[in-house]
């Protein structure tokens, strides 16, 4: 039986993910923050694993229940987007650190204990992230600290790709869509299944050529 991790597993897209690869017949793992959300999981046949990934003690215990496993996809999804704004303003440190360390701090803490579990499988490694997150592609100032978290994981993915890309790890950084989840909003183009739908049929094409590359849910390219 083929094995997905999703980290973020509780709510919208990481929700749909675990129901998706459920329905076809995966061994789901995802981990999520409290007793309410292990049921979620749990209701929709999952296996839920406590993690809080702004807490960097809260990883011994994934590492213990990674030991020795294989996994054939991970997907880092854990985000938020912080406060809405739509001009170059500054931040509180509180929302700062909120933003920064479940965003970014949680993928590069999570990435040393899930890739070996991943190159034992010879596997996908993906972080979900943004279009918000280009640079290249930047065309206004709305979000500007959701922006430049994503910019942030991006480079924490591109670093993972030259790591563990050699060891058989095919890694990829991807952009959902403009989704309708709590964090999207009711306005979005796409509802969570079509884009959670791309998002595997991406990763389930994708071979260690497309490693390190920044796809959409469509799988075009998009510039750093």
């Amino acid at each position: 039986m083929r094995s997905v991790l999703i980290i973020g597993a509780s709510r919208g897209l990481g929700l749909e993910f675990v129901r998706q690869y459920r329905a076809d017949g995966w061994l789901t793992l995802g981990t999520c923050r409290s007793p309410e959300q292990d049921a979620l999981l749990s209701a929709v046949g999952a296996t839920a694993l406590r993690l809080d990934v702004t807490d960097p003690t809260s990883y011994g215990s994934l590492e213990r229940a990674l030991a020795g496993t294989r996994i054939d996809v991970c997907i880092y999804n854990a985000g938020v987007y912080g406060e809405s704004t739509s001009a170059m303003v500054g931040s509180s440190t509180e929302n700062f650190d909120q933003v920064m360390h479940t965003n970014v701090l949680g993928a590069l803490n999570a990435t040393p204990i899930v890739a070996p579990a991943v190159a034992r499988a010879k596997g996908k490694l993906v972080y979900v992230s943004s279009r918000m997150g280009s640079i290249s592609l930047m065309a206004n100032t709305s979000g500007i600290l959701y922006r430049a978290s994503k910019a942030a994981v991006n480079t924490v993915a591109k670093g993972t790709a030259l790591e563990w890309g050699p060891k058989g790890v095919t890694v990829l950084t991807m952009h959902p869509g403009w989704v309708k989840t709590d964090m999207g909003g009711k306005d979005a183009d796409l509802d969570p299944a079509t884009s959670i739908r791309g998002m595997r049929s991406v990763i389930e094409n994708a071979t260690n050529a497309d490693n390190g590359k920044f796809l959409d849910y469509i799988g075009h390219e998009l510039g750093w």
